[in-house]
């Protein structure tokens, strides 16, 4: 073990998911990939970020916004919030984006933002002490079926429109922001979030399904709809890295909010699950096993643990044999790397089998975060 601060914290989660379509591609299949030479179920790595991302701001009390409609949400608070007629509310929300050098088509910006929630007000609020510019500016343009500013050109301050919109908070310090048209408001995020994938081959299955036209007549036969999905099933392996040096950077050196950040991203990284197909499928398991790794030297991802896809032994299935398989793997990364880079590991599983190479064990998943936090925290149990 290192005596060196860690710098980074990864966390693996094997988590065997029943029938369902978390992920799907253009033509509504399971999301997939070939690795080891077998094809495998994948879950984008941006699939799974939202649903960590929205779990983390519900952790945090802390919201983003990634829109278009920036000039559309301004609009409707200034006619909503404030009673402004509509013309003079759109005209309001369009000079938001000249003010910020961005594009509009229609009422919508041409490229999607992220900003903190609160920029959405405050941009309101300047809009608000600006009224009279904005009436002023509005009359010049009377006639025209949409007064559009020019890019840039805006009676709204540029550098103050462009400071909310570039603002940070905890979740954009999280999960970072590149926008191309404001290069300053660039954000280098502290999470790097990998693809979950099987750790087995797997092959979508296709559900023939009908729906039943209630009002059908008795005597009619046949259901009044007919069409096929797919899904799939299978134990994934789910990594993410979380630098925690670029984290402190990003919010300012502030300790006590980068604890509060890390625990609620490792928590919801654990527990947070996309929704789709939810309502027919109900995919709603736990993580079968979670490890979590200190590090100070890079990050270690595993998956190459699962490069020769696991296969069925004795009709055992696959979740254990994938956890051995982790295990073992673990171990031998750590003879090659050596262990005096690692802070911390533990892990946490409903599994009866010792993990040697897994760290101390935890009884529970919180129990198994909180340790890690200490760890990251430097605090001596």
């Amino acid at each position: 073990m290192t005596t060196s601060a860690p710098r980074h914290l990864d966390i693996h989660i094997l988590h065997t998911l029943p029938y369902s379509n978390l992920n799907r591609d253009d033509l509504g299949s399971p999301k997939s990939l070939l690795f080891g030479g077998t094809p495998r179920t994948r879950v984008s790595s941006q699939c799974w970020k939202r649903a960590v991302r929205l779990a983390v701001e519900s952790g945090v009390g802390e919201s983003a916004v990634r829109t278009r409609r920036l000039p559309v949400e301004v609009a409707g608070a200034l006619v909503g919030e404030h009673g402004w007629p509509v013309d003079i509310a759109e005209f309001a929300g369009r000079h938001v984006a000249a003010a910020a050098g961005l594009g509009v088509d229609k009422d919508d910006l041409t490229v999607l933002v992220f900003l903190p929630a609160r920029a959405v007000v405050d941009l309101v609020e300047l809009c608000v002490a600006h009224r009279d510019d904005l009436n002023t500016a509005l009359v010049a343009l009377r006639g025209r079926t949409r007064p559009q500013p020019k890019k840039g050109e805006s009676v709204l301050p540029s550098a103050t429109v462009k400071e909310l919109i570039g603002g940070r908070n905890s979740i954009t310090a999280l999960f970072g922001r590149m926008l191309a048209e404001l290069p300053e408001s660039k954000v280098d995020g502290a999470v790097q979030l990998a693809h979950a994938f099987t750790t087995h081959a797997t092959e979508p299955e296709i559900d023939f399904f009908t729906a039943v036209d209630d009002l059908n007549p008795i005597e009619a036969t046949g259901g009044g709809h007919l069409n096929t999905a797919e899904f799939s099933s299978g134990v994934f392996y789910r990594y993410a890295s979380l630098n925690l040096a670029d984290l402190s950077t990003n919010l300012g050196g502030d300790q006590a909010k980068v604890s509060a950040v890390t625990e609620a991203f490792v928590s919801s990284f654990l527990s947070a699950m996309p929704n789709a197909k939810k309502t027919s499928t109900a995919p709603f398991t736990v993580p079968d096993l979670a490890y979590v790794a200190a590090r100070a030297d890079r990050p270690v991802s595993l998956a190459a643990a699962f490069e020769d896809a696991v296969s069925l032994r004795d009709g055992a299935g696959f979740a254990k044999a994938s956890r051995r398989r982790l295990d073992s793997y673990n171990g031998k990364i750590a003879m090659l790397l050596g262990e005096g880079e690692v802070a911390f590991h533990g892990h946490a599983t409903l599994d009866d089998d010792v993990f040697p190479a897994l760290g101390a064990r935890q009884s529970s998943y919180p129990g198994l975060v909180a340790e890690a936090l200490d760890a990251v925290n430097g605090v001596e149990r």
